[in-house]
């Protein structure tokens, strides 16, 4: 893959600024909640600035594909990362709440990083589907990497500085990744102004995908929340990111075990049957209240992220037009912030509520919820 002439490059980038993408939330949890002393306004918050991303995912990238990569997403970015500054600076002087729902708002101009990877990935490697579902892999075990270190690095950042530190120091990597990314002319996509194609949302199988995302996400989304407020309450809330940590690394590592596989013969199915079972894990380890258990729990229950993400994208890849690619992957990603954002408030109101132990049944909830969808929507469908 990196001896494609540019692809280093780009990946450098690309992964500078994505690191972010897992720093943002947890900052913002942890800054909102220190600062306003609740999980539910900071789940709220989150789910807000997550609910508004899904809604201007597609129309950035729709605007991607029609105008090229650099046009669009330079100033995406740049009026991306005022929202998150904006929001710092509302936090640091006591600005009414409302006020934290519109800055965070503004983060929704942040372009879909992996997308815009995952893109020049498949218009590299486009006669090649086994590199390509290696690229695939590899893209989602980056994902998961950045995960895995952001809310570490966020963590660190926020308890050892100030409770900002995360969201600005985010916010700079965020700039210089995609300054670094976008300045890689040469493996960037041709725009096509007049795409040719249907819109992918007409494309068959495309919709229970995005129905099975939206679905996945919850998973994500509580289990984040959920996690912080159980290592919080167990007097531990700076090891949360490395609690959450570990389940990326599940996943990151399950990513590049995958991608070393021939694509043939993966059932999206299956890899939601295998996420469903294993996400009891975690709710039966916050049952020990033993913070170790739940960290080895969520390593394991990671695992299964990365093989769904990497079969379920794959089939996106597949069933939408070339000309409308970023628009197709942006849809998927919009399914998968909506899930995160509902999933991110009902973990924070379920752990306010109820308790953070009780709260994990959230995740087991979205995860069963996902296979069903699956099931009969007929999304499953082998990879071919």
């Amino acid at each position: 893959m990196f001896r494609l002439p540019g692809a280093r490059a780009f990946t450098t980038g690309n992964l500078l600024a994505r690191l972010p993408m897992g720093m943002f939330s947890v900052s913002a949890v942890v800054m909102i909640a220190g600062s306003r002393g609740s999980y539910a306004l900071a789940g709220a918050v989150t789910a807000t600035g997550l609910a508004a991303t899904a809604l201007a995912g597609p129309w950035l990238a729709r605007l991607v594909d029609r105008h090229g990569q650099a046009r669009v997403a330079l100033p995406a970015t740049v009026v991306s990362v005022l929202g998150s500054l904006a929001l710092l600076l509302c936090v640091r002087y006591d600005a009414p709440d409302w006020t934290l729902f519109a800055a965070y708002a503004g983060t929704a101009a942040t372009p879909n990083i992996g997308g815009l990877s995952r893109a020049r990935w498949a218009r590299l490697l486009r006669d090649d589907p086994g590199a390509l579902h290696t690229a695939n892999a590899f893209e989602q075990a980056a994902d998961e990497l950045c995960f895995m270190l952001g809310p570490v690095l966020a963590s660190f950042l926020t308890g050892t500085f100030f409770p900002e530190a995360g969201t600005l120091t985010g916010a700079v990597l965020l700039l210089a990744g995609m300054l670094l990314f976008l300045a890689q002319r040469a493996t960037e996509p041709p725009p096509t102004p007049r795409s040719q194609g249907p819109s992918p949302l007409r494309s068959p199988g495309v919709p229970p995908l995005l129905a099975c995302f939206t679905a996945t996400g919850a998973v994500f989304g509580s289990m984040e929340v959920v996690t912080i407020a159980y290592a919080d309450a167990q007097g531990h809330r700076a090891a949360a990111g490395a609690v959450l940590a570990l389940q990326a690394a599940g996943s990151c590592a399950a990513g590049l075990v995958f991608g070393a596989r021939k694509p043939a013969g993966a059932r999206f199915s299956w890899c939601l049957a295998a996420m469903a079972g294993l996400m009891t894990l975690p709710w039966l380890a916050a049952g020990t209240r033993s913070l170790p258990a739940l960290a080895g729990a969520l390593l394991v229950a990671g695992m299964a992220t990365a093989p769904t993400m990497v079969t379920a994208m794959t089939l996106v890849q597949r069933r939408t037009p070339g000309d409308r690619l970023n628009e197709g992957m942006s849809l998927m990603v919009t399914g998968l912030l909506t899930g995160i954002a509902c999933g991110s408030a009902t973990g924070g109101w379920a752990a306010e509520h109820l308790s953070p132990t009780t709260a994990y049944a959230v995740p087991v909830a979205a995860a069963a919820l996902a296979l069903g969808v699956a099931a009969l929507t007929r999304a499953d469908r082998a990879t071919p």
